[in-house]
């Protein structure tokens, strides 16, 4: 009697029905491909998860370099920053005092006459002072020639205290039936540094306008 078995006449819808050697390799068939699905499905998942792992790994260890370098460069530029307060201190110390000012403006005033410019309207305005200086406006109007005015701007220059203008709403036109002549007006601001009482009391009024 042969002991083959024709796989062909198996009924696939009747399992229960094959001979007992053929259910046996069936089941430990479909027993592999059970393990074997759910090793492909476990690795998988633990796949995802280790390179979600690494990614935040890489996140992480650059935000950490970051901070390091950060921290590293902390002390050097809390040096520089020393630094520049302090330069800031000694070019304020450049300006003019309060005490100096009033002999200031007249010696602009005057540097003005020298050149050959008119002072049709040279008048300062009230002081507004500032976190470390103050500043004062000049409504004038003057007028001169090209090469007065720049001989005006030359010797303001050289005036014994470091002097700063700046123009604000200034025009230069030339003067109606004067050839040659123009017409300097409008307003510039010349300033000068705070003294320590000053400066704490600018200080206060601004901490306290900020407040509201």
């Amino acid at each position: 009697m042969s002991s083959k078995v024709d796989l062909g006449k198996l009924d696939m819808n009747n399992p229960a029905a094959w001979p007992l050697p053929i259910k046996s390799v069936a089941c430990v068939v479909l027993a592999l491909f059970i393990i074997g699905m759910s090793w492909w499905l476990f690795v998988t998942d633990r796949r995802d998860t280790l390179a979600a792992a690494e990614a935040k790994e890489l996140q992480l260890r650059g935000e950490f370099e970051d901070k390091q370098g950060r921290a590293a460069n902390l002390e050097p530029l809390k040096q520089q920053l020393a630094q520049m307060e302090l330069m800031l201190q000694q070019m304020l110390r450049q300006l003019p005092s309060k005490n100096e000012m009033p002999d200031l403006i007249v010696d602009i005033s005057q540097t003005a006459l020298a050149t050959g410019i008119s002072n049709e309207l040279f008048q300062p305005g009230a002081e507004t002072a500032k976190e470390f200086y103050a500043e004062k406006p000049i409504a004038l109007r003057l007028v001169g020639t090209y090469h007065q005015f720049g001989a005006f701007v030359s010797g303001v220059a050289s005036l014994p205290r470091v002097v700063i203008m700046t123009m604000h709403d200034i025009s230069l036109t030339p003067k109606a039936g004067k050839p040659g002549l123009l017409v300097l007006s409008g307003t510039v601001k010349t300033y000068r540094y705070l003294d320590e009482d000053e400066a704490a009391e600018a200080a206060a009024k601004a901490a306290a306008g900020g407040a509201k």
